[in-house]
């Protein structure tokens, strides 16, 4: 028999080893060579690489690691699967490091084996499925050549040399934030501060503190002078994004800032002068909020003074290569891997609708770098995490009991930072601990 249907199995408990053999090879034709230590695996691998080993991680006195790197050095491109019945998030780590294609707890199903089995047999015939990469990749984070970018490129060169007012328009992910900080960085207050404020996270009765500041006892827990984002941003540039969730009654004293540039802290006697460029965003219609009586339209003309919309990624799927390489290495660089995307799953990625735009593709990325069999993106490994997140009932119960194994990798590579790791996941902060919990991860 030639190709992936030859296999090696280590195994030093009998009746697991015993069991493994008869399914693959009596009910399912595989040519099955078996060792019972890691001496016996080592003399058989020196005979002739594998193009599939199956080993037990905990053996004598060396282990599935020893192995696993055996394998690969006899046969670079083998396909070797670790099974433990006590694997701990050292060993999956490790032996994700060192090339494993996959890592099974024990006890297992059969069928769950058989089930790695093939997809390391099909991903060893996907040799057709060619990596892409991207050689000249701009050097910013603006990443896009298709003629909607372009226009945005053109308006913030012309726009961020001046002090206008810029109102930037794009739904929830598309780098309206990206975006300000650019026009910032090539103004003449490129020097001075940039100081975003999230409007939509901010009660209303605390938005006017927050903007034009307050002085110690102005009301109630007010225990010192506080200095607003005008004032700390002084000479430099304000970021308003979701201006569009703003509540009305405040509306009038923004327009009125506008208008004189001049703040009045909550207490004080008397106003100050603040030299400050203001550059707001929403991923609300604001004419229509205006047609609606729900946005003052005085207001809307003083925001819209250089009006910038964003594209939607599917509006401009041309960019998604450029893109996902750009994510892909960045990703790649922080957890000192090296992931590659084939064409079979780039083209799955520009097929995607991506409803979160930018971000979302980002995070995909960065997750599939992380978790992709053999750091290989391929189209099964772009479907199976686009199905992952569509299949979510709603964001406070997403993941199965089966992806603990992934939650282990992802807050391997990210160090333990649990709020990246629920990103890259595509779930909730709170809906991650619950799972560490049941887990019994602390």
């Amino acid at each position: 028999m030639t190709g992936l249907r030859r296999i090696l199995i280590v195994e030093d408990d009998h009746s697991v080893r015993e069991t493994l053999i008869t399914f693959l090879r009596d009910c399912e034709g595989y040519e099955v060579d078996e060792a019972a230590s890691t001496s016996e695996a080592f003399r058989l691998l020196d005979n002739g690489g594998y193009p599939l080993v199956i080993s037990d991680v905990y053996l004598d006195e060396r282990t599935g690691l020893d192995i696993l790197n055996a394998a690969k050095s006899a046969n670079p491109d083998c396909a070797v699967i670790l099974m433990s019945g006590r694997g701990s998030i050292e060993t999956v780590m490790e032996s994700t490091r060192r090339g494993a294609f996959d890592y099974v707890a024990k006890p297992f199903d059969l069928d769950h084996m058989l089930e790695v089995v093939k997809r390391a047999e099909a991903a060893a015939l996907k040799s057709s499925d060619e990596d892409t990469d991207i050689d000249d990749l701009p050097v910013s984070e603006m990443i896009g050549s298709s003629p909607t970018m372009i226009e945005v490129y053109k308006t913030i060169t012309k726009a961020a040399p001046t002090d206008a007012t810029v109102l930037i328009q794009g739904e929830t992910g598309t780098g309206k934030e990206l975006v300000a900080r650019m026009i910032h960085n090539y103004s003449s207050r490129a020097q001075q501060s940039f100081v975003p404020v999230d409007c939509a996270s901010i009660a209303a009765s605390l938005l006017e503190s927050e903007l034009f500041g307050a002085l110690r006892g102005a009301y109630t827990g007010a225990d010192r002078d506080r200095i607003g984002a005008f004032e700390a941003a002084n000479n430099g540039t304000v970021f308003l994004d979701e201006i569009g969730d703003i509540d009305p009654g405040f509306q009038l004293r923004l327009l009125r800032f506008l208008q004189e540039r001049e703040i009045k802290p909550l207490g004080a006697a008397r106003p100050k002068r603040v030299d400050v460029r203001v550059i707001a965003a929403t991923n609300r219609d604001l004419g229509k909020l205006v047609e609606d009586k729900k946005f003052r339209e005085d207001l809307f003309y003083r925001l819209n003074v250089v009006p910038i919309r964003l594209p939607a990624l599917r509006e401009r799927r041309g960019d998604i290569p450029l893109l996902a390489i750009f994510f892909l290495r960045r990703a790649n660089e922080r957890y000192s891997l090296d992931a590659r995307i084939t064409e079979s799953g780039m083209r799955s990625l520009q097929e995607y609708s991506w409803p979160g735009n930018v971000r979302q593709l980002q995070h995909m990325i960065e997750r599939l770098t992380i978790l992709a069999p053999q750091y290989r993106i391929d189209e099964e490994a772009v479907l199976d995490a686009i199905a992952s997140l569509s299949s979510k009932e709603n964001a406070g119960e997403s993941l199965a009991d089966t992806e603990a194994d992934q939650i282990r990798k992802v807050l391997a590579a990210t160090g333990g930072n649990k709020s990246r790791a629920a990103k890259i996941l595509g779930i909730e902060r709170k809906t991650l601990y619950r799972k560490l919990e049941k887990m019994g991860v602390a």
